[in-house]
């Protein structure tokens, strides 16, 4: 039993003297891959390129690119009939805006010199002296002066005429004149109101045209061809109703406040009329 013993125990030494030897090498040989991954390092150096990729991007990302389809694609691109339509709505929305605000400039003018006329003409001793008080270029002023000018002309055959009627007569005269002075350029306003539209309307249908004749005659219809031109010639039609909106909303605004200045005109004529009236047959009851 005992040499049994010690049998064992010498061949679980030498077990173990073999494992110690064989256990080394195979460790070793396990631990020898990872030791080429140190200089695997090197091979690590594109990653940083990324960045560098990334930046490159950003800054094509940044770059300003122009509008291959905007006006000035369209200007530059279009014939001279293009050209031409364009110049002529460009005209056009110079010209309705010019109107619109020198308009409502003056019938500003024309309400405060009606305000001027109400505290200081009617507080006069006579007509001739309130109507010195006005500014030259009221027309309120002009109305006075036109009734003071009939009231003196009452003569020769004009005398044959009734006086009441004359003075009537001329103090209309001249609030018609007032009127058609409010209504200076607002013909014109109507009439780009009605044409800006279509003369918008003709721009896109020949930018059409020769739009699908360019890509008729290249043989290529495929979406950035036709987008590009079809989109360029749509522009017409939107500058063409951009000219338009304005022109007829500042029409029908300026007609309005035309109408309500006129109120006080008429208003300012039937008062003056009433007073040359009872001033030239005052002195016949004398």
């Amino acid at each position: 039993m005992l040499k049994m013993t010690r049998s064992a125990a010498l061949a679980a030494v030498l077990l173990i003297a073999v494992a110690g030897a064989v256990v080394p090498p195979v460790a070793l040989a396990q631990a020898q891959p990872a030791a080429p991954a140190a200089p695997a390092a090197p091979a690590a150096e594109p990653p940083p390129a990324a960045p560098a990729a990334n930046a490159a991007s950003g800054a094509r990302s940044t770059e300003v690119v122009d509008n291959p389809y905007g006006l000035e694609a369209l200007w530059k691109g279009g014939d001279m009939v293009a050209k031409f339509t364009l110049a002529i709505l460009v005209i056009m929305s110079m010209g309705s805006w010019y109107i619109i605000i020198t308009k409502v400039y003056e019938q500003y003018k024309m309400n405060r010199q009606a305000r001027a006329a109400e505290k200081t003409f009617w507080k006069a001793a006579t007509v001739r002296e309130g109507a010195d008080l006005l500014k030259k270029t009221s027309p309120y002023r002009f109305i006075a002066e036109s009734g003071l000018e009939a009231s003196s002309k009452h003569t020769g055959l004009l005398g044959h005429v009734d006086l009441n009627e004359w003075m009537s007569m001329s103090i209309q005269r001249a609030i018609d004149n007032v009127n058609s002075r409010t209504q200076d350029g607002l013909a014109f306003l109507a009439t780009v109101g009605s044409t800006a539209p279509f003369v918008g309307l003709f721009g896109t249908v020949w930018g059409i045209y020769h739009a699908l004749t360019a890509i008729g005659i290249a043989g290529q219809a495929s979406i950035d061809k036709v987008a590009g031109p079809v989109g360029e010639a749509l522009i017409m039609t939107a500058i063409g109703l951009a000219v338009a909106v304005p022109a007829v909303l500042g029409y029908n605004w300026l007609i309005r406040r035309n109408k309500a200045a006129m109120d006080r005109v008429r208003g300012f004529g039937a008062d003056l009329h009433a007073v040359l009236l009872s001033a030239a047959k005052s002195p016949a009851k004398g």
